[in-house]
């Protein structure tokens, strides 16, 4: 989302970096270009002025004049205004004074209102709660079939009634929440193309009903300003206590996400990203100011890993590295792991510098899916000792992942070449300049 922009930013900050001292006209001269980004970023008009005056008026001053680096003061100046901008700091969920915890999820059609609440309840979950989802969306025909298979998927129930009220069946969802000793109640509302009269009758009576702890409107970020005047709507008719942006990581600007909590005055609680159950993280305004101005997000990368790791395992793999017995079965357990932390395009964007470093650099996920295809086609064996594997071996593993010859001799080259670096790095030794680990994507620049 914010690729755009923070190449603008990084651009403007490298001038900046490259000049021993800064003038009152350096510093109008760059903040007009960091005003430009933000605008063609989609940002509110009203939110670039207020960011900028802020920015100037510290950047101006003493702050930076008497700093020994003044670009670097700069650029510390403007990711602090724009941690402010985005929130200030992350607002969590509430804890209500006894179980179980309501929610109710609220927004229009197409917003992905019903994925949004099965993603929180498996986030959820996974913090030791026990969801329950309730299906109250009763004008979108599908919507309580898509509920009801979302909650297999993530193994939480979901209470409905194809034939009752909306209200009527949030009620009876509060006692079918003791029967299932769920202590967190999701509440799926129904959409509309637009805010009109009766989808806030419609609401008003079910927010009667459930005495929510938090009402959470869920927008598409992909929308741009429309999702900051669509949170604006709704905030006239009810009260919303925190956003939901879903497309996150989608083909937009960005400048909803910056916009939304000084225009609206709401905090953002959670993004959503990519179609996976797993794709929902709760919103740090400094870590999103970080990632946005090029710095990456190590904490959030820390967090990835140490959700979907298995520490016994990762351990394990790591004295296999160092005895060099690491074999391909290893490899393809790790691989798996690190494929639940998301696409590995966003995980570099994690990573400090990575932003402008790698810029231009389009991983390829296509080589990550031949590379496990290829592995998979191997018998245990075949991947306890690769030396077995023949040439006849080898067409029988390309005509099964759908490959070819060549490319299993590449996955297998690239295995031998780490087997390498590894006994070199065992060893004490500097690892084998030009080494590439199996199966990491090709990278291709950008055109």
């Amino acid at each position: 989302m914010f690729d755009s922009l923070s190449s603008r930013l990084g651009d403007v900050f490298g001038k900046l970096r490259a000049k021993g001292r800064l003038s009152e006209d350096d510093v109008n001269v760059a903040l007009r270009e960091v005003r430009l980004a933000l605008l063609e970023a989609d940002v509110n008009l009203n939110v670039v002025k207020a960011f900028i005056d802020r920015v100037r008026v510290r950047a101006i001053g003493s702050e930076v004049t008497k700093s020994l680096t003044p670009g670097q003061q700069v650029i510390k100046i403007v990711h602090e205004e724009l941690v402010v901008t985005l929130g200030d700091a992350a607002v969590p969920i509430v804890r209500p004074d006894a179980p179980p915890l309501i929610i109710l999820m609220v927004g229009l059609q197409g917003s992905g209102k019903t994925t949004t609440a099965a993603k929180l309840a498996k986030h959820l979950k996974s913090k030791g709660k026990r969801p329950l989802l309730v299906a109250a969306d009763l004008q979108r025909p599908a919507a309580i079939d898509q509920l009801e298979q979302l909650g297999k998927r993530i193994g939480v129930p979901v209470f409905a009634d194809r034939t009752g009220k909306p209200a009527k069946v949030v009620k009876a969802s509060l006692k079918a929440a003791k029967d299932e000793s769920a202590n967190v109640i999701i509440v799926d509302t129904a959409g509309r193309l637009q805010i009109d009269a009766d989808l806030m009758k419609e609401l008003e009576a079910v927010k009667k009903a459930a005495n929510p702890h938090e009402t959470l409107l869920v927008v598409d970020a992909m929308t741009g300003q429309e999702a900051v005047n669509v949170a604006k709507g709704f905030g006239q008719y009810t009260a919303i206590t925190g956003l939901v942006m879903t497309k996150i990581d989608g083909d937009a600007r960005g400048g909803a996400a910056i916009s939304a909590r000084e225009v609206t005055g709401v905090p953002i609680k959670f993004v959503g990203t990519g179609e996976s159950l797993d794709g929902l993280d709760v919103f740090h305004p400094d870590r999103m100011a970080s990632r946005i101005l090029g710095m990456g997000d190590v904490l959030s990368f820390i967090e990835k890993a140490e959700e979907n790791f298995d520490q016994a395992e990762a351990e394990r793999a790591a004295s296999k590295m160092l005895n060099s017995t690491f074999d391909l079965e290893d490899f393809l357990e790790q691989f798996q792991q690190i494929k639940k932390m998301g696409p590995l395009q966003q995980l570099i964007g994690m990573l400090p510098g990575a932003g402008s470093a790698l810029r231009d650099v389009q991983v390829d996920e296509s080589h990550l899916a031949r590379t496990e295809a290829i592995i998979r086609s191997m018998t245990p064996g075949e991947r306890r000792n690769p030396k077995t594997i023949s040439g006849s071996r080898k067409r029988r593993i390309a005509a099964g992942s759908g490959t070819r010859p060549q490319d299993v001799n590449g996955v297998l080259k690239q295995f031998s070449q780490a087997q390498q670096m590894m006994k070199a790095m065992a060893g004490g030794k500097s690892p084998i300049p030009g080494l590439n680990m199996p199966g990491m994507p090709r990278t291709t620049k950008k055109r």
